[in-house]
């Protein structure tokens, strides 16, 4: 069965946010557990978590992914700047644990100066540091590459998983579409398919792919801008999700879109993927 939502928000609550989902047409969703753009996170009693997950289960709406704020840099060089990113890290997945949301997901950050290598050794010491619940994976997030983040190759995300302690048993990846092409990863057209999946076997495997985000791009291939844009009416268009959203490899992995918030909305973009999706 395609799972595909859209991000929805919780301020509501909740519980809310399942019926919020349903109402755009998905069957998947993800959520932040705070502000995106800040380090509190919602406490959540077991009250509201049981009634979340009872809402999730009778309208079968799942797997839900948690994703983390913005603030988090674990490629920091700034010892200060890490230990408020593990801490968020951390309670955001236990967060995603009680509500019993099994994938939680977030930007691996930039290096800020301190060069791709050192950022990116950063990144995976300090995942070993996170005490990941048995219950939930926590997610690293391919990026566009803009300024000095890390994570916009493939074996970058590779390299930092096996450089931390936990490995492919607590870890996986998410693989956002308009960071792929923006990155320079081209799917636009079959054996460009072909060749991304090959990239992504042989760096962090398919089977490690837990995820996806489904977003065009404003910009063209290679740009490096992470500027969004509705599904197939960007530079990556209706032939390259054609070509992403029917492959073997992806076709059954859920997805979660980002597309911009303004009049043709999440239900457009959700019954788009389930156009494209149905010719093939």
């Amino acid at each position: 069965m395609l799972r595909v939502g859209a991000h929805v928000s919780i301020s509501d609550g909740f519980e809310a946010a399942v019926e919020r989902e349903v109402e755009l047409g998905g069957n998947c969703g993800q959520v932040f557990v705070g502000s995106p753009r800040g380090w509190a996170v919602s406490e959540v009693d077991e009250t509201a978590a049981q009634a979340f997950r009872d809402a999730a289960d009778e309208r079968d709406v799942g797997p839900w992914i948690v994703h983390g704020t913005y603030l988090i840099n674990l490629a920091t060089p700034k010892d200060d700047l890490a230990e408020n990113s593990l801490d968020c890290v951390q309670a955001e997945l236990d967060t995603a644990a009680t509500l019993g949301i099994p994938y939680y997901v977030f930007h691996p950050g930039a290096h800020t100066g301190a060069g791709e290598e050192a950022g990116v050794e950063n990144v995976g010491e300090r995942l070993s540091k996170v005490d990941v619940p048995g219950d939930v994976t926590l997610l690293l997030e391919n990026t566009a590459g803009k300024g000095t983040t890390v994570g916009k190759r493939l074996e970058q995300l590779a390299e930092m998983v096996e450089t931390s302690t936990n490995g492919y048993d607590e870890l996986g990846i998410c693989l956002d579409t308009c960071h792929l092409f923006a990155a320079g990863y081209d799917f636009t057209a079959e054996a460009a398919m072909a060749e991304l999946v090959e990239e992504v076997d042989s760096t962090v495997g398919i089977e490690n792919v837990h995820y996806l985000h489904l977003n065009d791009s404003k910009h063209p291939l290679g740009s490096e801008k992470d500027e969004h844009e509705h599904i197939g009416e960007g530079e990556i268009g209706e032939a390259g999700f054609r070509q992403f959203l029917t492959h073997q490899a992806f076709r059954e992995k859920p997805m979660v879109l980002e597309t911009p918030a303004d009049e043709k909305g999440d239900s457009w973009n959700i019954e788009k993927v389930r156009e494209i999706r149905t010719e093939d």
